[in-house]
């Protein structure tokens, strides 16, 4: 089996009690192997992502607080995850995982980390949970090497990918989609190329249907040559930080929706996790 599964035992990273459970990276792991659905070879370490990849998409002035854990109270409180030099590396590491497998999707036709999905991480500050835009990162670093020419990022968070849309809203190399909740977090959403919002409790018919009507304009209209898909867990109907109401069977097909467009117009895809805060933190674990 071709390898393009990424992945790193160090993601599991203490934050103390929080509703973001980043043991889940270590659980979605192990039950891919339990499952049989991957062996340990099959798992890719990343290096971390250079301070020259990083630039591409924060400021050094930012780079430089994260850097001398020189942040501000308020910049803490938006931030809402303890900052620590672990987390700071570990995000470091992530930026670097979401780039190699952009990399290893262009080689294989699609691959997948079990990471990433920063998207709440401005140019020159964090906030929801994402210190570092891993995605951001990736896509920058891809342009800027002459990897890819046009990128699109199709956000299927339940919350908006404000970090994303700010970073890339003067990218026109860039197609930035996000189809999210429109009530919930952030309350200020930067326009992304398409805003698909949302109404509370929308369940797996309306979505699937909106996804579908949805998806041309970026795949087709964008004509990226490279796609990065953020497979939010959290439009679950039992996570604790949305409202939405799809099902298990709903996110299945929302992303073989997503894979199967961008394998039929021959698209390579880069799948990364994004957020889930389940109930019952096993319900996040299977979506994933």
């Amino acid at each position: 089996m071709t390898r393009r599964i990424v992945w790193s035992s160090r993601y599991e990273v203490d934050i103390g009690a929080h509703v973001f459970p980043t043991r889940k990276y270590r659980l979605v792991h192990d039950e891919l192997v339990q499952k049989g659905s991957a062996t340990d070879v099959d798992f890719i370490e990343p290096e971390p992502a250079t301070e020259e990849d990083l630039a591409r998409a924060h400021t050094e002035d930012y780079l430089r607080k994260i850097r001398e854990d020189d942040f501000s109270w308020i910049e803490r409180q938006t931030l809402e995850v303890p900052f620590s030099s672990e987390l700071a590396s570990v995000m470091r590491l992530c930026c670097g995982g979401t780039l190699l497998t952009g990399r290893l999707a262009r080689v294989h036709g699609a691959a997948v980390h079990l990471g990433g999905g920063f998207h709440h991480a401005f140019a020159d500050h964090g906030e929801g949970f994402c210190l570092l835009n891993d995605v951001a990162v990736a896509i920058a670093t891809q342009l800027a090497g002459g990897e890819v020419s046009r990128a699109a990022v199709i956000d299927l968070d339940v919350h908006h990918g404000n970090g994303t849309a700010a970073i890339f809203a003067d990218e026109p190399r860039v197609f930035t989609m996000s189809m999210h909740q429109q009530a919930n977090y952030p309350a200020v959403k930067p326009p992304s190329d398409l805003d698909v919002g949302l109404g509370d409790r929308v369940g797996d018919a309306e979505y699937l249907a909106l996804l579908q009507e949805h998806l041309p304009t970026v795949l087709d209209g964008a004509s990226p040559d490279m796609v990065f898909y953020l497979a939010g867990a959290d439009p679950y109907r039992l996570d604790q930080l949305g409202g939405l109401g799809l099902t298990l069977e709903g996110l299945r097909a929302r992303d073989r929706t997503v894979l199967e467009a961008c394998r039929g117009r021959g698209i390579p895809v880069a799948v990364v996790l994004a957020g889930g805060y389940a109930v019952d933190t096993r319900d996040t674990v299977s979506i994933h």
